[in-house]
């Protein structure tokens, strides 16, 4: 059965890079009728935030990405991390480092100044010595010497780094006590049953060490994948500029979980020419060994497209519940479908829908200039004041044919072009020139709305 986790860090809220490893590694999981695991890795105490946790798990919440069992905290596995450091005492696969600060700052000014790399020199790996007073030892594992670590990725393919240029007898538990980041991650995946790592590929690095604990323990190696970074369009580091934020700011920006998945999971995946995918399809076609080899390309052009789709392809129904959330009641609106047919068509984002909506509900106060000057010309308050005697004197008015009707009419009867009452209308109903169909604005607000502003228009303007 495959198993796969997500582990954040509650030192910050989840951004978009980890929502992707996040939904790789549930995808897979789903796939092939799995577990998909959460970990929440906090045991850095000073750094950790409750609120950040809380956004991650609300986050997971709205994107409907549900977890399989327990939350797995680290910070309440203390007990079990010190058993496997005793362990490996036990078994002299780690051992006491004794060296002091000040050996340590000595050492590194040594290797500086020989333009060595930093690493320890390993001078306690075999020490039986009586231990210095007023040190409190840090516990360091016995890594591998004169060998080669491999690393098999399902993305990568096979990485081969050799052990004497980039491991030393790293530290796996702080003087203090605490055991470090790599330990404790090879000793949760084992201990949670996680035999498929997913995750970007800047924990690359680490793999080799979390290798080493894997084998000191006696653990079965997962297998790994490591998924390339998520650049801007300039090739860069994904910035908070670009996208790089908390996957909560993209609900208030208005974006649906449909849209956001299906944006992310073509970060680096793909299915043929397939664009769209709804989740089973998603759980359907995806496997990690598909994952691109280069970097993906963060394109705010392509998510609002797919946004645009799910908004077009959503029901009324749907629209008007979610967006209540951007302070925006339509639920008893009489012209609800009609208003949400318009709009729909317009918008990108929820919240870009709620803004063109109250732009339509609401009476313009002010009107734009170069709006004014383009529309309101000779004849324009004359046309205007006919069709609002037109509207004044009709019964018949309820669908936006209805009001075109009434619009053609008086083209017809003052021998205008459309555009003579169209322009100077779209401003009398909305301050400016850019909107939906004059029609549908007036089927929405109605005959007296319509009106009402209509004399507005031309009291601002004349």
């Amino acid at each position: 059965m495959v198993v796969t986790r997500f582990a954040p860090s509650p030192t910050g809220y989840l951004h978009i890079g980890g929502l992707r490893t996040a939904l790789f590694s549930y995808l897979w999981a789903k796939k092939n009728g799995g577990k998909f695991l959460l970990r929440i890795e906090d045991t850095d105490k000073a750094r950790n935030s409750q609120e950040a946790t809380d956004a991650i798990l609300k986050a997971f919440d709205w994107l409907g990405l549900t977890h399989d069992g327990e939350i797995v905290y680290q910070s309440q596995r203390d007990e079990i991390y010190a058993k496997y450091i005793q362990q490996l005492l036990d078994e002299k696969k780690a051992y006491r480092c004794y060296m002091s600060k000040d050996e340590l700052t000595e050492l590194r000014q040594t290797q500086m100044a020989n333009k060595q790399r930093a690493m320890y020199d390993g001078r306690y790996r075999d020490f039986d010595g009586e231990p210095p007073k007023g040190v409190e030892p840090v516990i360091r594992i016995k890594a591998p010497q004169n060998t080669e670590i491999l690393v098999r990725d399902g993305v990568k393919g096979d990485v081969s780094f050799q052990a004497n240029d980039i491991l030393d007898d790293f530290v796996i538990a702080r003087a203090d006590g605490s055991p470090t980041y790599n330990f404790v991650v090879a000793v949760d995946d084992h201990l949670m049953g996680v035999n498929e790592v997913i995750r970007g590929d800047d924990h690359l690095s680490n793999t080799p060490k979390q290798i080493v604990i894997y084998e000191a323990l006696g653990f079965e190696i997962p297998k790994f994948y490591h998924v390339p970074m998520i650049h801007n369009s300039e090739g860069k580091k994904l910035s908070k500029r670009d996208g790089a934020t908390d996957v909560m700011e993209y609900k208030k920006m208005g974006y649906t979980p449909e849209a956001l998945l299906n944006f992310l999971v073509r970060l680096g995946w793909s299915h043929g020419d397939q664009e769209i995918f709804s989740m089973d399809e998603m759980i359907s076609h995806f496997n990690p060994k598909d994952i691109n080899k280069s970097a993906s390309i963060y394109n705010t052009q392509k998510l609002d497209w797919l946004s645009s789709h799910y908004l077009k392809n959503s029901s009324n129904k749907e629209l008007a519940e979610l967006l209540s959330e951007f302070d925006l009641v339509l639920t008893s609106h009489d012209k609800k479908e009609i208003l949400l047919d318009a709009i729909k068509e317009r918008a990108k984002t929820l919240k870009e829908m709620a803004e063109l909506t109250k732009e339509i509900l609401a009476t313009p106060r002010v009107y734009d200039e170069k709006a004014v000057k383009k529309a309101f010309k000779d004849g324009s308050t004359d046309i205007l004041n006919a069709f609002a005697l037109k509207l004044q004197n009709s019964d018949e008015l309820h669908l936006p044919s209805d009001y075109h009707d009434a619009m053609q009419e008086v083209v017809s009867e003052m021998e205008i072009g459309f555009g003579k009452i169209g322009q100077p209308l779209r401003v009398a109903l909305l301050g400016k020139m850019s909107g939906p169909g004059l029609d549908e604005v007036m089927a929405i607000i109605g005959k007296d709305e319509t009106i009402l502003r209509i004399a507005n228009a031309i009291t601002a303007n004349s």
